[in-house]
């Protein structure tokens, strides 16, 4: 699939990668944008539809729903990260709620207009999702909690003709990772990567020169080939009449 004349949701898109992936689905082709964002966002692109969304809120979830006529891509892109030393539950459960739970209630509230338009659910995750970054554990904690539900969803939903892609995101340069001084990817050339993944059928893309330099050793990895042996293990949708 492309992203032309499609429609597409992208949460956290007021900055940083989820910026850059409303601007490079519009260069694409998309019909149209939907920009989830917590606060305002004005655009100047007629295509982009600005939703207040905040991934944590039940309320604005379900507001958001009813203003989506149809949906092909969702991509989860909404995150956060905060330095922390796992001694404050509360910093855990914060991210938690909005890397695992939002992408959760995300999900789930649009699979009705994904599963009618045997779309792709696109999840923006990290690496730390293989292996936890000690000066941000908790949010290593949350990344690794969502990669497993989107290897789940990817086995649940492959029934429906629903495609469940992870994002194994490298060092980007963007206000998360400010801090670092590292090498890092632009977000433009990761909202890129992101869309070339989509487009080809990756299942799990690497979308920067970090990332890719794990790539193979994940795809032909014994890992790998556990989680689709798993992958079998669904159980058979029910008869309807």
């Amino acid at each position: 699939m492309t992203i032309e004349d499609k429609a597409v949701l992208v949460t956290g898109a007021n900055r940083g990668i989820g910026q850059a992936l409303v601007t490079e689905a519009l260069r694409r082709g998309a019909k149209r944008v939907y920009a989830g964002t917590r606060q305002p966002l004005a655009h100047p692109d007629g295509r982009v539809t600005p939703l207040t969304l905040d991934v944590t809120n039940a309320a604005q979830i379900r507001a958001a729903v009813g203003r989506v006529d149809s949906l092909d891509y969702l991509i989860n892109n909404a995150g956060l990260a905060l330095y922390d030393d796992l001694s404050d539950r509360a910093a855990l459960e914060q991210q938690l709620a909005v890397n695992l739970f939002g992408t959760y209630g995300v999900t789930q509230a649009f699979l009705p207009s994904l599963t009618a338009s045997r779309g792709a659910i696109v999840n923006n995750l990290s690496l730390n999702a293989f292996a936890p970054l000690p000066v941000i554990p908790a949010y290593s904690i949350s990344k690794a909690a969502a990669f497993s539900l989107t290897q789940s969803l990817r086995a649940l939903l492959a029934g429906r003709g629903v495609r469940v892609h992870a994002v194994l995101t490298g060092p980007t340069d963007t206000d998360m990772n400010r801090g670092l001084d590292i090498p890092k990817a632009t977000a433009e050339s990761v909202a890129r990567a992101i869309f070339d993944g989509v487009e080809t059928g990756e299942e799990d893309i690497f979308p920067d020169p970090l990332s890719q330099s794990m790539a193979e050793s994940w795809r032909s990895g014994a890992a790998k080939a556990f989680e689709r042996q798993l992958s079998t293990f669904v159980a058979a949708e029910p008869a309807t009449a």
